[in-house]
C-alpha cells in the first residue's frame, strides 16, 4: 500500500524544463559552511530557458536579492512540499504583476512578497519564469530546491524528479583517510594519513573518512555522494543517506567533512564517524559513533559501499592489520586554548568578550586569540584563530569602545567590522558594542559611521529612472521613493550600485508633464540621505 501511495505522489511531479535534464550539481554536496540545498539544472549555458512549476500549488513567496538566490519563486504544494526556483532572469508576467501588487499594497521597495493561496495558483507544468544567472551564480542555470513546508527542511528534489533524470554511472572513491583519535595510532603515528597500497597498521581508536564523487553520463561535473556505508568485519558501523537537511544544521557540513583539509587542498573528505557535537539526522552509527577500535592483534577487514540516488553502487574493501603499539596522549600545545563542544565557552580579556555557547563546535577545538593593539583607534582588533574556524551558529562578541574626546560622538553610530570592512552589526550598551560572528579567524574591531549614503542621478529621462546609490561604511539598509508624494517602486539592480524605477510598471501615466521625485535611503546606522529632483514623463 505504501508503495502505491508513493507512486501516486511522485506521479504528480513534472520536470522544471522542457528538455532532458542534465545536472551541474546535486543535493547535499559539501560546500564551505553549507550543503548544496538542491539540484543545479543545466540551461545549455544560456539564459532565457522556460521554467515550469514541478507540481500543482500556489506561489507563496517571490524574492529578489535574498539568500544569494537572485530572482526566486517559492511554490507551495498540497502534498506538503515547497519548491524553490532560483537565479531566474525574470518572472512570468502574472507573477511579476503579483510582486508589484504586493509592493504597492505594502509600500515597500524590498522585493520579498508573501502571497496567499488565492493570489497566484499554478498547475504542474505551468510556465513561471525564464532561467538566468542572478544572485550568487557563476554561470546560467536553474537552482531548484524542495523544502518540507512545515519544517522548512531541505529535501532532495531527486526523489520527486527521479523518473526524469538518467544516471547509470556509479560513484567513485578517490582516497581514504585514517584519522587517529586521542590515544590511537595509524601506521605508527597519531597524525591522520591517507591509505596507500601497503598494508596499514593501527592500534586503538581510529576514524575513517572518504574522498569520493558521483558522476553522470554526458556531463563532466562531479557530484556529492547520496549514500555511504562503512563495514568492519561485516558489521555496519556507519551509514549516511543525504536526503533531509534541517536549515539550522546547514553549517554542520564543516564538522562532518574535514574542513581544515578542504582549506588547504580544496577536496572534501567526509568522515565515516560522527563527531560528538554533530546532530545531522541523516547520519547513523554504532555505539562507538563509527570510530573503529583496533584492540586485537589481527587483520580487520573494512569495506566502503557508496550509492547514488539511482542505486548505482561502488564497493571498496581494504584490510588494516592491528598490532599493539605504545599509545600516545598528545598534550595541548603551549598557550593554546580549547573551545569545549559540550559546554558554553567564555573568553574574556580587557576590552573583549567572546561567548561560544554549547553546541557551537562539534568537538573540542583549539583556538588562539591574538590582539592587535591600536591605541589611536576606537578599539583594538581581535582575532581568535589563525586559519578559518567557522562556528555552527552566531556567537556574541563584545568589544569595549575607547570614547574619543568629541562632544558630537554618537554611540548609535558604532558597530563591529571584520578585516575586510564588512558590517557585522552591533548594539551599544554601557561602553560595549555587541555583534554576532560565525568565523573566528576574522579580525574584528569597532567602526563608526555618521555619514549618509551618496545618491547620484544616472538617467531621469525615458521610461526608466536610474540612480546610483553608494555607501562605503555600514552599507545600504532601506530605501523608499515617491513621485508627487505618492509611493513608487525603485528596484536595486543586482551586482551594481544602480536603483531603477520602471515607469511603465508603475501607476504613473505618460503625459509629458513634470513630476517631483523624492528618493530616501538609509544605511545600517540610520544615516539618511534624501535626494529630490524633477523629471518629465
Amino acid at each position: 500500500m505504501l508503495s502505491i501511495v508513493l507512486s501516486i505522489l511522485l506521479s504528480i511531479f513534472t520536470p522544471p524544463v522542457d528538455y532532458d535534464i542534465s545536472l551541474a550539481g546535486n543535493f547535499g554536496e559539501p560546500r564551505p559552511n553549507h550543503f548544496h540545498g538542491g539540484l543545479d539544472v543545466r540551461t545549455e549555458g544560456v539564459e532565457g530557458k522556460h521554467i515550469y512549476a514541478i507540481a500543482d500549488g500556489y506561489v507563496s513567496r517571490i524574492t529578489v536579492g535574498k539568500n544569494g538566490f537572485g530572482n526566486a519563486i517559492y511554490i507551495t504544494h498540497p502534498t506538503g512540499q515547497t519548491s524553490v526556483y532560483c537565479h531566474l532572469k525574470s518572472f512570468s508576467p502574472r507573477i511579476k504583476a503579483a510582486l508589484r501588487r504586493y509592493q504597492y499594497k505594502h509600500q515597500t521597495c524590498d522585493a520579498d512578497a508573501h502571497l496567499t493561496p488565492l493570489d497566484v495558483p499554478v498547475s504542474a507544468g505551468q510556465f513561471i519564469a525564464l532561467s538566468g544567472n542572478t544572485g550568487h551564480s557563476t554561470a546560467p542555470h536553474l537552482h531548484l530546491e524542495v523544502h518540507d513546508t512545515r519544517t522548512d527542511n531541505m529535501l532532495d528534489p531527486y526523489q520527486f524528479l527521479n523518473e526524469f533524470i538518467e544516471d547509470t554511472v556509479p560513484p567513485q572513491i578517490h582516497a581514504i583517510m585514517a584519522i587517529p583519535q586521542p590515544g590511537g595510532s595509524f601506521n605508527g603515528s597519531s597524525q591522520r594519513s591517507t591509505l596507500s597500497a601497503q598494508l596499514p597498521t593501527a592500534w586503538g581508536r581510529v576514524g575513517f573518512a572518504v574522498w569520493a564523487d558521483d558522476y553522470m553520463q554526458g556531463a563532466y561535473n562531479h557530484y556529492g555522494i547520496h549514500e555511504t556505508l562503512l563495514y568492519v568485519d561485516g558489521q555496519m558501523v556507519f551509514h549516511s543517506v543525504v536526503d533531509n537537511i534541517p536549515m539550522s544544521m546547514n553549517r554542520m557540513v564543516n564538522a562532518w567533512g574535514c574542513y581544515d583539509h578542504w582549506l588547504h587542498h580544496k577536496t572534501w573528505y567526509m568522515k565515516s564517524y560522527i563527531e560528538p557535537g554533530v546532530r545531522l539526522p541523516f547520519l547513523q552509527a554504532d555505539d562507538h559513533r563509527g570510530i573503529v577500535t583496533f584492540s586485537e592483534a589481527r587483520d580487520y577487514h573494512l569495506e566502503y559501499v557508496l550509492r547514488d540516488f539511482k542505486g548505482n553502487e561502488t564497493r571498496h574493501g581494504f584490510t588494516v592489520h592491528a598490532q599493539p603499539l605504545p599509545l600516545t596522549h598528545p598534550s595541548e600545545r603551549s598557550g593554546e586554548a580549547l573551545l569545549r563542544w559540550n559546554r558554553t565557552n567564555s573568553y574574556s580579556r580587557p576590552g573583549v568578550q567572546l561567548v561560544v555557547p554549547y553546541g557551537y563546535v562539534a568537538t573540542d577545538t583549539p583556538f588562539a586569540p591574538v590582539v592587535k593593539r591600536q591605541p589611536d583607534a576606537l578599539s583594538d582588533a581581535y582575532q581568535f584563530a589563525q586559519q578559518s574556524l567557522p562556528l555552527m551558529a552566531d556567537a556574541p562578541l563584545s568589544i569595549y569602545v575607547r570614547t574619543p574626546h568629541n562632544a558630537a560622538f554618537d554611540t548609535s553610530k558604532l558597530y563591529i567590522v571584520n578585516e575586510a570592512g564588512r558590517y557585522m552589526g552591533g548594539d551599544f550598551n554601557n561602553g560595549w558594542v555587541t555583534a554576532y560572528v560565525r568565523e573566528l579567524a576574522g579580525r574584528y574591531e569597532i567602526a563608526y559611521d555618521d555619514q549618509p549614503p551618496a545618491v547620484t542621478p544616472l538617467s531621469l529621462t525615458g521610461d526608466r529612472l536610474r540612480l546610483s546609490v553608494t555607501d562605503d561604511k555600514s552599507g545600504i539598509a532601506t530605501w523608499t521613493a515617491t513621485v508627487d508624494g505618492r509611493f513608487i517602486i525603485f528596484d536595486a539592480i543586482e551586482k551594481s550600485t544602480t536603483y531603477a524605477c520602471e515607469l511603465r510598471e508603475s501607476w504613473l501615466h505618460k503625459t509629458g508633464k513634470t513630476h517631483r521625485l523624492r528618493f530616501e535611503v538609509a544605511d545600517n546606522r540610520q544615516n539618511t540621505q534624501i535626494y529630490e529632483t524633477t523629471f518629465t514623463y
